[in-house]
């Protein structure tokens, strides 16, 4: 889901950003581990789970795992590839370089962010 004006994604190449591929069902992550990583989709379908119910299909260009490098705390929910899937890795090296030296990255992530908490909102 893209947020706003269109976003640059070329930085994936500048930054030499690590794409990897997952089957559809396979896991990216679950609740608690350790996150190490952000998620940008490249290609594909994941859904974000808790205790079995899915909370977010994120697709095309959507972003999760960013709270785990914010906060630096555990995960709090589950991914799984709902299809097959080509995300990119951002550590959260990368991550803090990004929103050093981009400006438009760091307002992309917030408006994901933003979104999300609006849709949360409107099905309580």
């Amino acid at each position: 889901m893209t947020l706003g004006a269109p976003f640059d994604f070329d930085f994936l190449e500048r930054f030499k950003i690590p794409l990897k591929r997952y089957g559809a069902g396979e896991k990216i992550f679950l609740e608690e581990d350790p996150g190490d990583y952000m998620y940008l989709v490249v290609e594909g379908k994941v859904s974000i789970v808790t205790f079995g119910t899915v909370l977010e299909n994120v697709g095309l260009h959507g972003i999760f795992g960013e709270l785990a490098l914010i906060d630096n705390s555990p995960r709090s929910a589950a991914a799984l590839a709902a299809e097959a899937t080509e995300v990119a890795l951002i550590n959260r090296e990368t991550f803090l370089e990004l929103v050093r030296h981009n400006p438009a990255f760091s307002l992309y992530v917030m408006r994901q962010l933003a979104a999300r908490i609006r849709r949360m909102n409107k099905s309580l």
